[in-house]
């Protein structure tokens, strides 16, 4: 299967905004369609507008890819910083820590 028939699990560019917004895709992006025009050639050539549509896609991708990451790293440094926490809140006895 082509990276252009792809798509991801449900869920995986799940933004914070109101759910009557829904957040453009990669894959919405791949699959946009425009009619054909009339004869003559009239309009927009559809190679180069599908063409536009996949490096959008790609762009789209790798912003939600960033994010999935930066989501990550800011769980990690929650985690350490609730755990840093919890070490400070204890008795200095409890620390390995005798004054």
């Amino acid at each position: 299967m082509s990276v252009r028939n792809q798509r991801p699990a449900w869920g995986s560019g799940v933004t914070y905004r109101s759910t009557a917004y829904t957040s453009l895709l990669p894959w919405q992006v791949r699959e946009r369609r425009f009619q054909p025009v009339g004869l003559g050639r009239r309009g927009l050539n559809p190679d180069d507008v599908y063409a536009f549509l996949d490096r959008v896609a790609g762009d789209l991708a790798a912003v939600y890819a960033a994010l999935a990451a930066s989501r990550r790293e800011t769980a990690v440094i929650k985690d350490a910083l609730r755990r840093w926490q919890s070490d400070q809140a204890r008795p200095d006895d409890v620390r390995g820590h005798e004054w």
